[in-house]
């Protein structure tokens, strides 16, 4: 039997940069700096596609970095002037596509860090939240503006960043609308380490490496355990995690970890 095709991971996009800081990170850059990296139709198309195919294939890709072109903008929210005079049902068919797009970013099997850079709001902040964890630049700033745009958030705004901050400040934050800073976002929770300017990607990186140097299956199986986790009772999540756990107990990479430690030498993790 011919092997199954897999979605590549290396495709020239549209709105995306990809590139590879080491062998196994993979890092994606929102690519429209004219528009401040707002997300179009394409972009969500891409972002799906990017995402999708993480899911099918990503053996060599053990972290991945989202952040924005330029130091002005992550991603300024949805491209409201492809939105201008768009039409009720065309409206509906770009949000199904942005709706499957966020869906692939929560699926994701790899850690995913956002590295913040700029502003970050409506959509953008969105993306940003539906990642594993963030770092931001001290000059970043956030905002999820929809209600002053006549709608409300439908990337998962109303969950994950309530899931992060709790509900009444998310309640605060969704309702007025109003920006707020890097060093709030992480007073807040939302956000995990704020970076100088100069320093975010250094920084992103750093961590994505030690990220990398892990198990990479252990480093699945803790992120489904959390994610899933929270859906559940205390006593559900248990059982989860120890489901998750018998799935590390017959792979090579916990016998090289055990041995690795005992030689007193670094783990090879070989992902089986």
């Amino acid at each position: 039997m011919s092997d199954i095709p897999t979605p590549p991971v290396t495709n020239t996009f549209a709105t995306l940069t990809l590139d590879r800081p080491d062998p196994d990170i993979l890092r994606v850059t929102l690519d429209r700096p004219a528009a401040r990296n707002a997300l179009d139709t394409q972009m969500g198309l891409d972002l799906m596609h990017l995402f999708e195919g993480l899911q099918v294939s990503a053996e060599e890709t053990r972290a991945v970095i989202l952040t924005g072109r330029g130091d002005k903008a992550f991603c300024a929210g949805g491209d409201l002037k492809e939105r201008r005079g768009m039409s009720d049902a065309t409206w509906t068919k770009q949000h199904l596509i942005f709706e499957r797009m966020v869906r692939a970013l929560l699926a994701c099997p790899v850690p995913v860090i956002a590295a913040i850079n700029g502003a970050a709001y409506g959509g953008g902040c969105e993306i940003a939240a539906a990642c594993d964890f963030i770092y931001a630049a001290q000059g970043a700033r956030f905002a999820l503006t929809e209600v002053t745009l006549g709608i409300m958030p439908g990337l998962g705004g109303t969950q994950n960043l309530a899931r992060a901050v709790g509900a009444r400040r998310a309640k605060e934050i969704l309702l007025t609308g109003a920006p707020f800073g890097a060093e709030e976002a992480e007073r807040w929770g939302l956000v995990n380490r704020v970076c100088a300017d100069e320093t975010l990607m250094d920084d992103t990186l750093a961590t994505a490496r030690r990220i990398a140097r892990n198990a990479p299956i252990a480093a699945r199986q803790i992120k489904q355990s959390v994610n899933r986790g929270l859906d559940l009772s205390l006593w559900d999540g248990l059982a989860f995690e120890i489901e998750a756990y018998h799935r590390m107990v017959p792979t090579e990479d916990r016998r090289e970890g055990v041995d690795a430690f005992n030689e007193k030498r670094p783990p090879h993790f070989k992902g089986r």
